[in-house]
């Protein structure tokens, strides 16, 4: 059968609604633009109150701005792409010839990081339903612990028994943890899967409480370093920020040596923590991603590169077949740089309290992406062609036979694996960067926060495409925030890095003729997220502070010119309730969702929109912020409560109190307002302050929890007294400035 005759090995078909959504879609643009129309002709004149004319125009602006980003909104909806794979017909022509997979995960910090969590993550990866002898797995400890090398070195040992375990019964999660806090035990003892789960839970629970133990203490003892003779590395090191490349490899399966408790082969496994010193910078995950790209081209060079992150394991032993459906379609993959799975996390709670599912961004934003030409790189769960990763521009070349040949010119199947160590610790060294195109044009981009996203760009505007694969069982489980600060802090840094994507390398300027200009727009619905913080700051503090002044800023309930606002208000919120649920959320899930989008936007976009405006100036650099894996236990009780954590005193919480405050403040002088109206001949309906209350009175709604938080809970997730004495204050300022000047 001639190549072009193969049948395909996905499918990708468009959006269901999408001529009903297209037509919902026109009609709410068209309240917007009736909106501005409004603005335009019912300007106040500078004559009669000059405030009002600058909170008029302010609200204008500021409409305009939302119209510019639901247009963006709409283009990302507009002609989404849904894939299938049919991995049945990548095992009828590639079984034999599979190409090797090297996976990268990566970890900072082992006391945010823990390694116990880190181990469950690579040994779900080496566990793929995929020839072992193809697969190598790296990890980068950026936080080079001799605690997280002891939990790989135990991982190496445990995974002679947990692979073949996996392969036997068809473990679906294969992550450790997971699955035993998941899979009921069998009930027959007499069964052959009951009597190996109990032996194999046994010995991983021994595992587990040899690593957890150790990670107490803090320190590896005598005994332990005697077990290998890496642990002699840390005899050198200084501190975490400044030590030698230390390289081990703990299974070599380039041998048949490196053979499970069954005979079968084992993957290969390498830890791995670059040089750092005090003098040089090492860029932060894009320095450890570039690193292990040198050091794995020397070692095993696979063709296919997979990173994820030390928090999300794979939860489908598939996803690497998966990928490869898309990676050696003989038709389309030749063009594919890259294959993005969703972030899905198993921590959430019932009904998601910090909005982290990150539900509409995975079901339907990337999607949209993907009709325009492939989703923006994330940073986790990415299967990578090597080439594109590398700097390689798209050529319109097939390069798949390369991969099927099984030869690895670079590697020396007979060196030695110390010899190879050492040959290998150079690539990892800081000097080896400098004067090259490192961390430019090679490798993963430096210099900004999301680094991820930036490389994605610059991979398409070399010309390749990627695809977006969303499967029924997710591929990887990670683990979402589990504090509102936590949560808040996570999202200022991805809204700074994506406003500093766009300043730097605008879709629009550098992606001219490069990516399709329906990608470019829906670029900006991540890269603008900063900037919105200020037409949403504006249009929840001004019309309040006017209400206070007597400035009416919409139309009253029986003009006509009130139902374009209505209907462009609760139509947007009607129509995000319909899609969210669609998508499997429930209504609190929703609520939940929209509150944290009005606290992300006042507090985490507008840090992150103002970080970018002081690097401009020169004032402060990038900084690159973990968040945290593990949290004390009543803070956990209370996540599980779905209580909201404000026990940390921040700025960010201290804008979120002032503004609640400011609002229930406005909030009852506006009822007053409303109830004992200066003209006992002028309806509510004719009140020129309706809409004001009714935007006030939602306002006020959403912040319930916060308002809890301040006046009613005892327990120590309450906001603290100094951050509600201080917004207090604040808000009272606000007022009485409305209300005088």
């Amino acid at each position: 059968m001639a190549r072009n005759d193969y049948l395909p090995l996905f499918h990708t078909k468009s959006g269901k609604g999408l001529v009903s959504f297209r037509l919902f879609a026109a009609s709410i643009f068209a309240g917007v633009w009736l909106i501005l129309v409004h603005r335009v002709i019912h300007m106040p004149s500078n004559k009669g109150n000059t405030l009002a004319t600058w909170a008029w125009s302010g609200l204008f602006l500021s409409e305009l701005w939302f119209a510019f980003y639901y247009l963006i909104n709409v283009l990302v909806r507009w002609n989404p792409a849904y894939r299938n794979t049919f991995k049945d017909r990548l095992s009828l022509r590639y079984e034999k010839v599979l190409p090797g997979i090297d996976i990268f995960v990566c970890t900072a910090d082992p006391t945010v990081e823990p390694p116990i969590m880190v181990i469950n993550t690579v040994l779900s990866v080496m566990a793929y339903d995929y020839p072992p002898e193809k697969l190598s797995v790296y990890l980068s400890d950026d936080g080079g612990s001799d605690l997280t090398f002891y939990a790989m070195l135990m991982a190496s040992r445990f995974a002679k028994e947990w692979l073949p375990f996996c392969r036997k019964f068809k473990v679906e999660p294969r992550s450790p943890e997971a699955y035993f806090q998941t899979a009921p035990e069998p009930l027959d003892n007499n069964t052959l899967l009951a009597k190996e789960w109990t032996s194999i839970k046994k010995l991983y629970e021994d595992v587990k409480t040899r690593i957890e133990s150790t990670t107490k203490t803090g320190r590896i003892s005598g005994e332990i370093r005697k077990e290998h003779k890496g642990f002699l590395e840390w005899d050198y090191v200084s501190s975490r920020r400044d030590h030698q490349t230390i390289l081990q490899i703990l299974i070599d399966g380039r041998h048949a040596k490196a053979v499970d408790s069954e005979g079968q082969p084992l993957p290969s496994l390498i830890y791995l923590a670059r040089e750092k010193r005090p003098q040089y910078h090492h860029n932060f995950k894009a320095g450890a991603m570039n690193a292990l790209i040198r050091v794995s081209s020397r070692i095993t060079n696979a063709p296919i590169i997979l990173n994820v992150d030390c928090d999300m394991y794979s939860s489908n032993s598939e996803s690497v077949r998966d990928a490869l459906c898309f990676l050696l379609d003989e038709d389309k993959g030749k063009e594919i740089a890259y294959v993005q799975f969703p972030q899905v996390f198993g921590n959430l709670t019932k009904n998601d309290v910090y909005g982290s599912s990150l539900r509409i961004s995975s079901k339907v934003e990337l999607h949209g992406y993907d009709g325009y030409g492939g989703p923006c790189y994330v940073g986790s769960g990415c299967f990578h062609r090597r080439e594109s990763l590398s700097g390689k521009k798209y050529n319109g070349m097939a390069c798949q036979e390369d991969w099927m040949s099984n030869k690895v010119d670079i590697i020396k199947k007979e060196e030695n694996a110390h010899v190879l160590e050492e040959i290998c610790k150079v690539l990892a060294s800081c000097s080896y960067e400098e004067n090259t195109q490192w961390g430019k044009e090679m490798g993963l981009k430096y210099g900004c926060p999301v680094e991820d996203i930036l490389t994605g760009l610059c991979i398409q505007y070399r010309g390749w495409k990627s695809v977006y694969f969303n499967p029924e069982r997710p591929g990887f489980l990670g683990v979402a925030p589990t504090t509102l600060l936590q949560s808040l802090v996570q999202h200022k840094r991805w809204s700074e890095g994506d406003f500093e994507i766009f300043l730097r390398y605008c879709p629009f300027l550098y992606g001219h003729k490069k990516i399709s200009l329906g990608l470019q727009l829906t670029y900006c619905l991540y890269l603008l997220l900063a900037p919105n913080s200020l037409a949403t700051l504006y249009y929840v503090t001004v019309p309040s502070l006017c209400l206070l002044r007597g400035i009416s800023l919409f139309p009253q309930v029986l003009n006509p010119w009130v139902i374009p606002f209505v209907y462009v208000f609760f139509g947007n919120f009607a129509y995000s309730l319909v899609e969210f649920v669609h998508h499997g959320g429930t209504c609190i899930e929703w609520l939940n969702d929209t509150r944290m989008w009005v606290y992300r936007r006042t507090t985490s976009f507008l840090f992150g929109f103002c970080d970018n405006i002081f690097k401009l100036l020169g004032f402060s650099k990038s900084a690159f912020v973990v968040t945290a894996k593990v949290v004390d236990e009543d803070v956990s009780e209370r996540y599980e409560q779905e209580l909201m954590e404000f026990g940390t005193a921040s700025p960010l919480f201290t804008i979120l109190a002032t503004l609640a405050l400011l609002n229930a403040f406005v909030l009852v002088w506006g009822i007053k307002r409303l109830l004992i109206l200066e003209d006992p001949n002028i309806n509510l309906g004719q009140n020129p302050f309706s809409l004001q209350i009714i935007l006030c009175s939602l306002l006020v709604f959403i912040n319930v929890p916060l308002y809890k938080a301040l006046f009613l809970r005892k327990d120590k997730g309450r906001m603290p007294s100094s951050v509600a004495n201080k917004s207090l204050v604040f808000a009272l300022a606000a007022c009485l400035l409305a209300l005088r000047y």
